[in-house]
Order: C-alpha cells, then sequence, then structure tokens
C-alpha cells in the first residue's frame, strides 16, 4: 500500500487544477456557435417527429382500410353462399335498401332452411332457421353504412344484386370500402 503524502498531494491538485482551467489562448462557446448548435438540433428533432406522425398517421389509416375490407368480405361471403343455394329469395321492395332479406331452401332430405339477413344500426345480422326453429344468430358486418344508396340488395330477373359499404372512421379521414355484386340463386 502506498502511502501518499503532502507533497504528491500538493502536486496532483495543482495538475488537476491546470487542466479545468482554460489557458490563454482557449476560448469557450461564443453566442453564435451555441445557437448553431441548438438549431441543428431543432431542425433533427423536427425531423424525427415528422416522421413519427407520419408513421402513425399512416398506420392508423391502413388498420381502418383493413378492418372496412375485412367487413364487407365477410358479408359477401356469407351472402353469396346464402344467396346461391337459395331456392326462394324475398327482399322488402318497399324499403329502398331491401332489408330484410330472407332465403329459402330445402336441402335433398326435406330439411327446409331459412336464412334472414336484417341492416341494424351498421350491423348486418343473419339468422339462420332450420325446420322453423332458430339454429344460430350472428352479426356479420359492422361498421356498414346503413344509408340506402350505399348499402342495399335487390333481387330481378333471377339476379341477386348488392352493395355493401362499410365505414370506418380512420384517424384523420374517413375510410370507405364499397362492394357490389351480381349472385344468380339456383333454380328451384
Amino acid at each position: 500500500m502506498m502511502i501518499i503524502t503532502a507533497n504528491i498531494r500538493r502536486r496532483l491538485f495543482r495538475r488537476l487544477g491546470r487542466v479545468g482551467r482554460l489557458g490563454k489562448n482557449q476560448r469557450g462557446l461564443t453566442l453564435i456557435e451555441l445557437l448553431v448548435g441548438l438549431a441543428i438540433t431543432g431542425a433533427i428533432a423536427g425531423g424525427i417527429s415528422l416522421s413519427i406522425f407520419q408513421t402513425i398517421d399512416y398506420n392508423a389509416r391502413s388498420n381502418a382500410r383493413m378492418i372496412a375490407v375485412k367487413e364487407v368480405e365477410n358479408a359477401v361471403h356469407y351472402l353469396s353462399r346464402d344467396v346461391q343455394m337459395a331456392q326462394k329469395v324475398e327482399t322488402m321492395t318497399p324499403d329502398p335498401d331491401g332489408f330484410p332479406l330472407t332465403l329459402t331452401w330445402v336441402e335433398w332430405d326435406g330439411t327446409e332452411n331459412v336464412v334472414v339477413y336484417t341492416l341494424n344500426d351498421s350491423e348486418l345480422e343473419r339468422e339462420h332457421f332450420i325446420n322453423s326453429a332458430s339454429d344460430s344468430v350472428m352479426v356479420v358486418a359492422h361498421n356498414l353504412n346503413t344509408s340506402s344508396s350505399a348499402t342495399n340488395c335487390d333481387y330481378a330477373n333471377y339476379v341477386f344484386t348488392y352493395r355493401l359499404t362499410s365505414t370506418i372512421d380512420g384517424y384523420p379521414n374517413i375510410v370507405n370500402e364499397v362492394r357490389e355484386g351480381r349472385i344468380k340463386p339456383r333454380s328451384a
């Protein structure tokens, strides 16, 4: 173990004191250098903030679009399947949107199937009856636009036509996804 004498301590502190002081030819930061540094730091921080907000915005719009697409695709899947099976298609003609929609078919073993689609409060609900007893009730699509020009169905000349519009409030804009189609039911 080394013992530090008073003389060594004094020399050490003098040397440390010289390191912390500025020499005659050394100068500190000027105000202009400090302002330029702050401006550069602010520009970099602004660029990073802008890219973060753009990423968040793009992500929100993308999520809203995917939700809208899935909603209408799910509704089209069930509608297509049931209409193709139907031997009898009944839409509510006085109602401009055509809902409730009733589809009826009889299977080879004599089982009668009735499916009723109802549009309530932006949800398309499907209720399946087997031999007049309710078998299942499910919501096949949420967030549907209930305006009769945006979401509707019709059955004329043995062709079922539909238009489904899903409307999602995706920050900062509203996202709409529309599917239109024609389905021919099987013959009775």
